[in-house]
């Protein structure tokens, strides 16, 4: 019998190692079983994104927040950013009218009609990273498997891209993608702003996803070339393994094909402020006739140097894209698009009922349905301008829909979104 004491003390190490560390194992008992081949593979790759912090931060959502060192944030890995020199600010901002009475009531990310709250979840008590880092949500063995490859991690699924002269302008359409959105079109725009009401949209499968953005673009929709910076809010099971709201970037020179991914994922965006988190969850969100709460984004080239910087809520710095990351927008945009996108998987065959925005057809007004207000474009002086002239554009409006006006309070605006499978919408 004694020979069979070493193999009973080996078999409780092990059975204690796969309990306490079930992903050095190659195991996983919340998903399904992975070979330690992939494991160790996506272990790598996640060593790649997920610098050394100095601190580390726990979200009460679950989040862990990475406060990584200014200069050693994933951007710089970029080939093409090797030797940048990290700015510290733009060289101008956008020439900026008086501000109306009812913006002024908007502060870090929350609209005066709502009650006081954090703009973040992980800075519920006024948590923020140190001076010279910045706040990096980490990536998990578990966000990269549901996925379908590290490759395609935090990529957008390549698009269909639309012949500009037969079809409304969509960046991403067919693929399972349907939009509601707002367009503007010249041969020079150098950035774009707007106030976008955040909701929490109930997603059908793990796939699909809601989002309301600003998409910055030139280049050719019917070729490998488009360039595009896009940001505003998103909820994405597959992408953050939750239903939450969360703050997002993301970018593209080549169509979506190899270059670009969302938040700091890939090495790219550079960002510069220590309070925000890209990739974190927002709240609170709006409630239907409740409380409403939105946030601001400016992007916007700097005159001098280049880069395309974003501003968020009242004249606070994220970060910016670098100039040589970009072949089209190395120059100047040539579109601004505004709005909300979902993707239709069809599940069972069926129209998905993943819902826009608030999951309320745009007729159903303010407090009902999600808006677009104060659309702005920057001029090639650098100043914001009220969008005088802009297209609307839904492929299915039995699903999803947009409504386009203005006044004097927000401007040109839009309400837009709806909830997806209904009996009009199958």
């Amino acid at each position: 019998m004694d020979h069979l004491l070493p193999f009973a003390l080996f078999l409780s190490l092990f059975l204690l190692l796969i309990q306490r560390f079930p992903l050095v194992c190659g195991l996983n008992f919340s998903s399904k079983q992975v070979s330690s081949l992939r494991l160790d593979r996506i272990q790598r790759h996640l060593d790649t994104i997920n610098k050394p912090p100095l601190l580390t931060i726990q979200s009460p959502d679950g989040d862990i927040i990475d406060c990584v060192h200014k200069r050693k944030q994933p951007a710089l890995d970029h080939p093409l950013l090797k030797n940048h020199k990290i700015q510290r600010g733009p060289t101008e901002w956008p020439k900026r009218k008086k501000a109306k009475e009812n913006e002024e009531d908007v502060r870090d990310g929350r609209a005066g009609s709502g009650a006081g709250g954090p703009f973040q979840t992980w800075r519920v008590n006024g948590t923020r990273c140190p001076k010279g880092s910045i706040p990096v949500r980490r990536s998990t063995v578990n966000d990269v498997l549901r996925a379908k490859s590290i490759f395609d991690y935090g990529k957008k699924k390549r698009p269909i891209l639309l012949d500009r002269q037969i079809d409304a302008p969509d960046i991403v359409s067919g693929n399972g993608h349907e939009h509601a959105i707002a367009y503007t079109e010249s041969s020079e725009m150098y950035g774009a702003k707007a106030t976008i009401n955040v909701w929490d949209p109930s997603i059908q499968v793990v796939n699909e996803f809601s989002l309301s953005q600003v998409w910055i673009i030139s280049g050719s929709f019917d070729g490998s070339d488009l360039n595009s910076i896009e940001a505003g809010w998103q909820v994405s099971p597959e992408l953050y393994g939750d239903s939450r709201p969360r703050l997002f970037t993301y970018w593209t020179s080549d169509a979506y094909q190899a270059t670009g991914c969302y938040n700091l994922l890939c090495s790219g965006f550079v960002q510069t402020n220590n309070k925000i988190a890209i990739g974190a969850a927002i709240s609170p969100v709006s409630s239907f006739s409740g409380s409403q709460y939105d946030i601001t984004i400016l992007i916007w080239k700097d005159p001098k140097l280049g880069s395309w910087w974003m501003g968020f809520g009242d004249n606070t710095l994220v970060g910016y894209w670098p100039a040589e990351l970009f072949t089209h927008l190395g120059d100047h945009a040539t579109m601004v698009e505004w709005g909300g996108e979902v993707v239709n998987s069809r599940a069972n065959g069926q129209h998905t009922s993943t819902q826009m925005g608030s999951g309320h057809f745009p007729d159903d007004g303010f407090g009902k349905a999600s808006y677009f207000r104060n659309l702005e474009i920057v001029d090639s002086d650098n100043s914001l301008s009220a969008v005088q002239d802009i297209s609307i554009m839904a492929e299915n409006t039995n699903c999803y829909n947009i409504m386009s006006s203005y006044n004097d309070q927000w401007g040109t605006h839009f309400y837009y979104g709806g909830p997806g499978r209904n009996p009009k919408c199958q």
